[in-house]
């Protein structure tokens, strides 16, 4: 049995996980897959001040509080960069790093330094797509009835998360356990990131003929690669 910690992306929260989980508490494994604060459920306790690293301190805290160890820490999109920040903070009890289509960011660097973004609906304290961008752009790969339940559930994000560079003084110095997972359909955050992450972390290399959002169109596979790793 594994200790399973999943970290959602942007606009997200754990329900994005639903799937996965499943199939991962089926084959014997103990799964947490927390919304981080200002997201999904939690959205409506939004505030000043939620940025990558209040995200990974969350993370951390909650890997202390249950006392996980030897965790499988699982980040996908921008849960990439709190995955980094949260196994800095906690380093002696992270297992493995599995990063899924996601990004893995130097310190000081920005997303928008590696993603391409479009039109976005920005607040003081959140940013995201409209509902319209969301449909037809981030979501697009998904269909029908899916598509229908994501976007239900799709909110924005803490805006300091999303456009903060992020701070890592210690992450990428330090020898880590690491799985990289390419999903070739999806245009961001791209194979360079992906291979430049996998290089520095001397992580195993995967691939999925999946876009963005493998744990929704591809839930088996993802839950055997996070196995896998």
């Amino acid at each position: 049995m594994a200790n399973i910690v999943l970290v959602h992306g942007a606009y997200q929260g754990g329900w994005i996980w639903q799937h996965v989980v499943a199939r991962l508490t089926a084959a014997g494994h103990r799964i947490h897959a927390p919304s981080l604060d200002g997201c999904a459920e939690r959205r409506h306790a939004l505030r000043p001040g939620i940025t990558t690293e209040t995200h990974g301190q969350e993370i951390a805290d909650l890997l202390f509080f249950e006392d996980l160890r030897d965790v499988v820490l699982v980040g996908t999109s921008s849960g990439g960069m709190v995955v980094c920040n949260a196994a800095e903070r906690a380093r002696d009890r992270i297992g493995r790093l599995v990063f899924l289509d996601a990004l893995a960011l130097l310190d000081g660097e920005r997303i928008g330094d590696i993603v391409n973004r479009t039109t976005r609906v920005t607040t003081e304290l959140t940013t995201g797509p409209s509902r319209e961008d969301a449909a037809t752009r981030m979501f697009a790969s998904l269909d029908g009835p899916l598509k229908a339940w994501t976007l239900e559930r799709y909110a924005p994000h803490p805006v300091a998360a999303m456009d903060a560079p992020v701070k890592l003084p210690s992450f990428w110095q330090q020898s880590w356990k690491a799985a990289v997972v390419w999903c070739r359909q999806a245009p961001n955050p791209g194979e360079a990131h992906q291979r430049r992450a996998a290089q520095k972390l001397g992580a195993m290399w995967h691939e999925m003929d999946a876009g963005h959002y493998p744990m929704l169109t591809a839930p088996e596979e993802t839950a055997r690669l996070i196995m896998q790793g």
